[in-house]
């Protein structure tokens, strides 16, 4: 079984360490851990995450700033993200205004709440990678027609 390239980009080690060894403990994921948000896109290019858990609130460049930077970048554009944060309400995660669409988890976050919302984003991307592109033409079978 392939595992998943899980990034968890939060100021706090000891979080980004009880999250990596609680994921690690299941086999399905390789985990890696940045605690400095200047360094989280050079960290995301050289790891390749197939999802990055994100901080909400981190000094210097906060959790929304840094998922635009990876939402626009080229590279990472298509790597789900999933928010963890301990300040923002569940009410202001449902209005969107902090999380523009990502899952959001308040920390402390369970393990079994986090690996269903992780397995529940992957499935959702692997739908939308197999569903047919909206406005593409249906192609015409090879041969003759009926009616021709």
């Amino acid at each position: 079984m392939d595992q998943k390239r899980i990034l968890i980009i939060d100021d706090e080690p000891a979080m980004t360490r009880m999250i990596r060894l609680t994921l690690e403990m299941t086999k399905r994921y390789q985990v890696r851990e940045e605690n400095q948000a200047a360094h989280a896109l050079a960290t995301a290019h050289e790891f390749k995450p197939d999802l990055i858990l994100l901080d909400v609130i981190m000094p210097g460049v906060d959790g929304g700033e840094l998922a635009r930077r990876i939402t626009t970048d080229a590279k990472l554009k298509q790597v789900p993200l999933i928010f963890l944060t301990g300040t923002v309400t569940k009410k202001e995660a449902a209005e969107g205004a902090v999380t523009a669409g990502h899952p959001l988890l308040s920390k402390p976050v369970s393990l079994k709440a986090l690996v269903e919302t992780m397995e529940n984003t992957f499935a959702a991307r692997a739908h939308e990678q197999t569903r047919p592109k909206a406005g593409k033409p249906a192609e015409k079978p090879a041969g003759p027609q009926p009616g021709q």
